[in-house]
C-alpha cells in the first residue's frame, strides 16, 4: 500500500503533534488491512485508533457503539474535525425516515467515513442489503468486551457480529475494549473468528488514580462531607438504582450541592441536557447509573464515588477510568457493605443457571478486591493478566497509604496449598475454606471431604482468614482460578515448586467488613481502617464495663457496640452530637452520656484529633412522624402484624424499626403483645438471661435455649428488657 504520513494526518486532523502509546502501530496494521484487537484502559486514545485509519481509507468504515448517547458525541467530535458535516454519521433507532435516507445517500456519494451503528441496526436485512451494495473499508468494534458472557457488559446481540459481517463484505475488523481478562479477550476473539489478530495491550495501570474503599457507613452524610472538601472539581457519583439515583441527587440539592440525576429512565431530551450541563461545567456532580459515562470524553473529572458496590472488577475499573483522564488527580471511592453483594447475588436468581454461576464469580472477585488489605493496584492489574510491584504504587492505594500488619505465613500458605492438592484441585474457595476450618457443610459431608487428612487443620483461624490467605496466594501467583470452571482453585507452577521446598511467604492482616444488628456495615478487625479509632474504642469498652459493675446491668444495656463504634468515627463532645450517634436518643444521651463525652473530650484534646467537620444534612423524608405513629398505635394496644399491614410492612420491619426507637433510649411497653405469646414463667427465663448475659446477641440467646423461643420471642423479650432497664 501506499505510505501515509500518519503524523503529518495526525496533526491535520486532530491537532495533535505526537501518537499515544501504541496508536501509530495500530492504525499501520488496521491500514494495512490486518484484523486488529485493541485492550487499552479509559483514556489511552482507543477512538483514534480507528477514526484516523477510516479518514484515510477508501470507503465508509463501519463503528459498531452500544449506546445512542456515545454514538452522537464520536459524530459531533469528528464534525468538529472537518469542514463537512457529511463526513460521520450514526443509523439508529432515534432517527426519522428522511434522516435516514439522509445517511444512505451520503454514503452512496462517498462523503461519509465513519458510520457508527448500532448492533440492533445491523441485523435489519434493509440495512444489509443496503451495506452490502456500498464501499465498507473496515469494521470497528468498540465496547468489544460486550461479546463475552464473562464482560462486565454482556449483550447477546454482539454475539451475532460476525455472522452480520459475513453477509456484508468480507473487509477487516478491528475490536476494541478498554477492559478484559486473558478469558474475555479469548473469548472475544474466538467469538469474531479473529485469533489471527494482532493484539494491542496497554498497560491497564492508570497511576494518577487513588483507590480507596470506604465501609458503608452514613453514607449520604459521608458522601456530602467528601463534595464539600473538593469544592468545585467535577465528580461522578454511581448507583444502582434509578430510584437512588433520584433520591441522592435531589438530597444533594437539598445541601446546597449543583447537582444532577442521569439513568435510562428519564427521557432522552433530559438524559442529552444533563450530560451537556456535566461537560459544559453548568453543574459539578452527575448522580448516575452505569448507563452515563460510555464515551464522555470529559478529562478533568476529580473524583468517581459509587454508593453502591460495582457487579464486577471489570466494572469498577472502567467506571473509575472516568477520573482523571487529563493525567491530573482522579480520586476512586467506594462504599462497601456486604449487604449490597447480596442484593447482587438476589438479582441473579431466576437468571439461567452458567449466567448465575458468572454473575457470582465476577461479584465473588468484587468482594476480595474490597475487603483485601493487598495493594489495590497490585489487585486490580493481576485480575487483567499485569505484573506490579506494590512499591511502584506509591501510596496511591489506602492500602498502601495506611499499611497493615504482616506476619510470617508460610505454614498457613503450605496448608492451603496441600488442602487444594487434597481436594484434587476441583473446589472453589467458599468449600477451600470451609474444608480448612473444619465447617461440615452440605457440601463437605456430601463428598466425605470431612475424612480427609487436611480437613479441619486451619480450624485454629476463621474462614475469613483463609479467605485472605487464598487472595494473597492468588496475588502472589501461588494458585489460579480455574475460569471454564466458574473459579475453582488450581495451584500453578510456583505453587508446586512452593510446596516442595516452602520459604518465607508475609501474610498482611486483613480488615473484615460485618454488619451490625441494624444491618449497618463495621469493620471489625485488621490494622488502621482509615476514620475507625481503634484505641479510643478500647477506652470506650472498659469504661462501659466500669459502668455496668457499678450499676449492675449488663454493659450492652448502656450503649450498644454499634454506637460505640460510631463514636469512634464522630468523636461526639456535647450532648447534641451524642444524640447523632447511631442508636442513642435524648434518654440514654442524658442518663449515660457525661462521662463518656468526658473521656472522648479528653481524648480528641490529647491527641490533637482533627474532628469531622459539623454538618447538618437535611433530609429529605421526615421519618420522624411514621416513628411517632407507630409508638401511637403500640400505645393503643394494636396487635403488631395489624400495625405492618397498615404500613405495608412485614411483622420483622416492625420489631426491627421497635428495636432501632428502644436502642435510641425511648421506652415502648408491648407487654401486651408478649402476654399473648409467652407465659410469665417463660418471660422471666428469657428476662434472666439478659440480665446476667455478656452480649445481647439473640443468635446466642437462641443457643444458650437450645431452640426452645423462637427468634421473634426473644427478639421481642429483648426490646421489653431494653426498654424498662436501659430507658
Amino acid at each position: 500500500m501506499v505510505k501515509v504520513d500518519l503524523k503529518g494526518a495526525l496533526r491535520t486532523f486532530f491537532g495533535f503533534d505526537s501518537f499515544k502509546g501504541k496508536q501509530e502501530e495500530i492504525i499501520t496494521n488496521v491500514l494495512d488491512g490486518k484484523n486488529t484487537f485493541v485492550i487499552m484502559p479509559t483514556g489511552g486514545g482507543k477512538s483514534l485508533c480507528y477514526q484516523l485509519p477510516a479518514l484515510l481509507s477508501e470507503g465508509t468504515a463501519i463503528v459498531v457503539s452500544p449506546l445512542i448517547a456515545l454514538m452522537k458525541n464520536q459524530v459531533d467530535a469528528i464534525r468538529n474535525i472537518s469542514d463537512d458535516e457529511n463526513i460521520a454519521h450514526f443509523l439508529n433507532s432515534s432517527l426519522s425516515k428522511t434522516e435516514i435516507n439522509k445517511v444512505k445517500t451520503d454514503i452512496q456519494k462517498g462523503n461519509t467515513k465513519l458510520l457508527y451503528v448500532a448492533p440492533e441496526s445491523l441485523t435489519k436485512q434493509e440495512n444489509i442489503d443496503f451495506l452490502t451494495s456500498v464501499n465498507i473499508s473496515f469494521f470497528a468494534i468498540d465496547e468489544a468486551h460486550c461479546i463475552s458472557e464473562w464482560g462486565h457488559d454482556f449483550r447477546p446481540e454482539y454475539r451475532r457480529l460476525r455472522d452480520i459481517f459475513e453477509k456484508i463484505s468480507n473487509v477487516p475488523i478491528i475490536a476494541l475494549t478498554a477492559t478484559a481478562t486473558p478469558k474475555v479477550q479469548f473469548d472475544i476473539q474466538k467469538n469474531l473468528t479473529m485469533l489471527d489478530a494482532v493484539v494491542y495491550k496497554s498497560s491497564f495501570n492508570r497511576d494518577n488514580l487513588y483507590y480507596e474503599i470506604r465501609p458503608k457507613v452514613d453514607v449520604e452524610k459521608e458522601i456530602i462531607r467528601y463534595i464539600r472538601s473538593k469544592q468545585g472539581k467535577s465528580g461522578i457519583i454511581y448507583c444502582l438504582s434509578r430510584k437512588k439515583v433520584e433520591e441522592l441527587s435531589e438530597l444533594l440539592q437539598l445541601n446546597g450541592i449543583n447537582a444532577l440525576p442521569y439513568h435510562a429512565g428519564l427521557d432522552a431530551s433530559t438524559r442529552g441536557k444533563h450530560q451537556d450541563m456535566f461537560l459544559m461545567e453548568d453543574t459539578s456532580i452527575i448522580v448516575a447509573t452505569i448507563a452515563f459515562g460510555m464515551g464522555i470524553d470529559k478529562p478533568d473529572v476529580r473524583f468517581v464515588i459509587h454508593h453502591d458496590i460495582p457487579k464486577s472488577l471489570e466494572s469498577y475499573y472502567q467506571e473509575t477510568g472516568r477520573a482523571g483522564r487529563d493525567g491530573g488527580e482522579g480520586e476512586c471511592v467506594v462504599f462497601y457493605s456486604y449487604k449490597d453483594i447480596e442484593k447482587l447475588e438476589k438479582f441473579l436468581h431466576g437468571k439461567p443457571v452458567s449466567e448465575q454461576e458468572i454473575g457470582r464469580q465476577l461479584l465473588h472477585e468484587m468482594v476480595s478486591y474490597s475487603e483485601t488489605s493487598v495493594c489495590r493496584r497490585k489487585y486490580i492489574l493481576h485480575y487483567f493478566g499485569e505484573e506490579f510491584q506494590e512499591e511502584d504504587c506509591k501510596c496511591m492505594c489506602d492500602n498502601c497509604k495506611h499499611p497493615r500488619e504482616r506476619a510470617e505465613g508460610k505454614e498457613h500458605v503450605e496448608l492451603l496449598l496441600n488442602s487444594i492438592v487434597e481436594l484434587q484441585e476441583m473446589q472453589k474457595a467458599k468449600h477451600v475454606c470451609a474444608f480448612i476450618s473444619g465447617n461440615l457443610t452440605s457440601d463437605i459431608k456430601t463428598y466425605k471431604h470431612d475424612q480427609l487428612t487436611f480437613f479441619g487443620k486451619g480450624s485454629y483461624k476463621d474462614e475469613h482468614f483463609w479467605n485472605a490467605v487464598i487472595r494473597q496466594s492468588l496475588v502472589e501467583g501461588m494458585i489460579s482460578k480455574d475460569i471454564e470452571t466458574y473459579g475453582t482453585l488450581k495451584l500453578t507452577n510456583k505453587g508446586r515448586e512452593f510446596l516442595k521446598k516452602p520459604t518465607s511467604f508475609m501474610l498482611i492482616k486483613e480488615r473484615i467488613f460485618n454488619t451490625d444488628e441494624n444491618g449497618d456495615e463495621v469493620v471489625v478487625a485488621g490494622g488502621k481502617s482509615g476514620a475507625f479509632d481503634e484505641v479510643l474504642f478500647d477506652l470506650l469498652v472498659d469504661l462501659r464495663k466500669s459502668i455496668s459493675k457499678q450499676n449492675n446491668i449488663p454493659p450492652f444495656v448502656i450503649f450498644q457496640e454499634p454506637s460505640l463504634r460510631d463514636m469512634c468515627f464522630q468523636y461526639p463532645i456535647t450532648l447534641d452530637e451524642l444524640t447523632n450517634i447511631q442508636g442513642v436518643g435524648t434518654g440514654k444521651a442524658s442518663r449515660y452520656g457525661a462521662p463518656f463525652l468526658g473521656l472522648i473530650q479528653n481524648y480528641v484534646e490529647e491527641n490533637d484529633i482533627e474532628r469531622p467537620q459539623d454538618m447538618v444534612v437535611k433530609s429529605i423524608i421526615n421519618k420522624s412522624g411514621l416513628k411517632v405513629q407507630l409508638i401511637q398505635n403500640i400505645d393503643r394496644k394494636l396487635p403488631l402484624e395489624d400495625i405492618g399491614a397498615a404500613q405495608g410492612k412485614s411483622l420483622e420491619e416492625v420489631i426491627e424499626e421497635i428495636e432501632a426507637i428502644v436502642s435510641s433510649g425511648t421506652r415502648v411497653n408491648i407487654n401486651y403483645y408478649i402476654n399473648d405469646l409467652l407465659d410469665q414463667e417463660n418471660q422471666e427465663e428469657i428476662y434472666e438471661y439478659f440480665s446476667e448475659a455478656e452480649t445481647d446477641d439473640v443468635t446466642e440467646a437462641y443457643k444458650e435455649f437450645d431452640g426452645d423461643y423462637s427468634e421473634e420471642e426473644l427478639r421481642l423479650m429483648r426490646i421489653k428488657f431494653m426498654s424498662e432497664m436501659a430507658n
